[in-house]
């Protein structure tokens, strides 16, 4: 396991990465899940994205899907 160590600049916590976790980018994206904070590069555009999309299965949205009917709802 690695660690990295967290100083300040300015007003700001800073993060000092081992040279094999660099990133080769300008800007990551930053998210937490769970108690766990995830540092990955940020996807350039939309492209991005669809080729997430690519990756899902072919029968994802398969004709065999059933929704189920909107709910009877009273108005106020």
């Amino acid at each position: 396991m690695k660690f990295a160590k967290i100083f300040k600049s300015g007003n700001s916590q800073a993060l000092r990465l081992p040279k094999e976790f660099q990133f080769h980018t300008k800007e990551v994206e930053i998210f937490r899940r769970g108690n766990d904070v995830i540092l990955r590069e940020k996807p350039e555009n939309l492209r991005h994205a669809f080729e997430l999309l690519s990756g899902m299965p072919k029968d994802f949205f398969s004709d065999e899907r059933e929704d189920t009917l909107p709910q009877e709802r009273e108005f106020f």
